[in-house]
């Protein structure tokens, strides 16, 4: 709850500035707000001058009781570990600082009771908006029920028909990856996706099916943990039972590395040996030993739109997706041969200029 006691000692600090300024209080919290009504320019100046002169500090309590907002929004988000999710964030703060507001981050650990706690923590302190990247794809959208507080869902969950969501469509980048693989020649290409317990492990696969013409129980698609420890695994079962394929899809940028790292214990060659390619990549991707073929989001237009929505009232009562676009960005690992690929600052950098641009054939000659 805000301190009313406290929000009314700010009233009585606002009419001193008032006094100061030689205006209202109202023409005050106008200029102090941005709004709703307009300051004339050397007005504004004089009670930003009286504001340094007094030492005020606007009370963010009396702030929210007095226009509504709080100029807070909220971004939760599964593992800030995971490089991809801290680009995520890094994305969404400069977004909401570029707005002239504040981030409350919370990072849920990948524990779903966790995050159920830091939702209901930012509905409490009554943000104006909340960024939602789940653990699971059950939702606790419900907590949002008895709220006014508008939620933007990212990626994929169980969110269509719920609320708005941000996300691009990873059956066509999975698509894209392979068929990219396809194109180098490669024959024997084999998909590593998620568990079988996700519905986006099946999303991704569905793209690998597209592109090799193939379907979910085929022999060639696995399905393990995204995390770097099952990559890893993987690729040393595979090698011990003589079952390497030409090239692999990996569902997250995480097993890719783990797998890598098998290549690295056993000698095997990337991509000599065994192509790669990742969904889901990072700037870490232009690091990896080879640099990492992967997809890539653009994440700073994806927090545009994501505030977009959340500061309309009309898009924010959507229950639909917006479909935004991706890149393959070229490293090493698939095979490719051209100037930019050991530029690893280029692809460690790698931003997407328009959601609507798609490079899937870059590099290839």
């Amino acid at each position: 709850t805000l301190d009313r006691s406290s929000a009314a000692s700010d009233v009585y600090k606002r009419q001193d500035v008032a006094r100061e300024a030689g205006t209202s209080v109202a023409v005050v919290t106008y200029s102090l707000n941005n709004g709703p009504r307009p300051v004339a320019p050397k007005t504004k100046e004089r009670v930003l001058a009286a504001v340094k002169k007094l030492g005020y500090q606007p009370n963010r309590a009396a702030r929210v009781l007095a226009s509504g907002k709080s100029n807070v929004y909220g971004l939760v988000l599964p593992n800030i570990t995971n490089p991809f999710i801290a680009e995520i964030a890094h994305a969404f703060q400069a977004r909401v600082m570029a707005r002239g507001k504040t981030i409350m981050l919370g990072d849920s650990a990948d524990d779903p009771t966790r995050e159920r706690e830091l939702l209901k923590l930012m509905i409490s302190h009554q943000v104006d908006g909340v960024v939602y990247m789940g653990t699971v794809e059950n939702l606790a959208l419900d907590l949002f029920e008895d709220s006014d507080i508008p939620v933007v869902v990212l990626t994929y969950a169980d969110s269509d028909f719920r609320c708005p969501s941000v996300r691009i469509d990873e059956t066509q980048a999975v698509y894209a990856l392979t068929r990219h693989l396809v194109l180098h020649g490669y024959k024997k290409i084999a998909m590593l996706t998620g568990p079988k317990g996700m519905k986006n492990s099946f999303v991704r696969a569905k793209g690998w099916c597209q592109a090799m013409n193939s379907d979910l129980e085929s022999e060639n698609i696995s399905w393990r943990a995204y995390s770097r420890a099952a990559g890893y695994s993987w690729l040393k079962t595979a090698y011990e039972a003589g079952t390497i394929p030409d090239a692999v899809v990996t569902g997250n940028e995480r097993q890719a590395i783990g797998i890598l790292a098998a290549c690295a214990d056993i000698n095997l060659k990337v991509p000599q040996d065994l192509a790669l390619v990742a969904l889901n990549g990072s700037s870490s991707s232009g690091f990896t030993t080879p640099s990492l073929t992967s997809i890539r989001q653009p994440w700073g237009e994806m927090a545009d739109c994501a505030f977009s929505i959340l500061s309309s009232p009309e898009l924010s009562k959507l229950t639909r997706a917006t479909m935004s676009g991706f890149d393959l960005v070229i490293g090493s690992s698939c095979g490719c041969d051209h100037k930019q690929t050991n530029d690893r600052r280029l692809i460690a950098s790698w931003s997407t200029p328009s959601s609507e641009t798609l490079d899937s054939a870059a590099g290839l000659s």
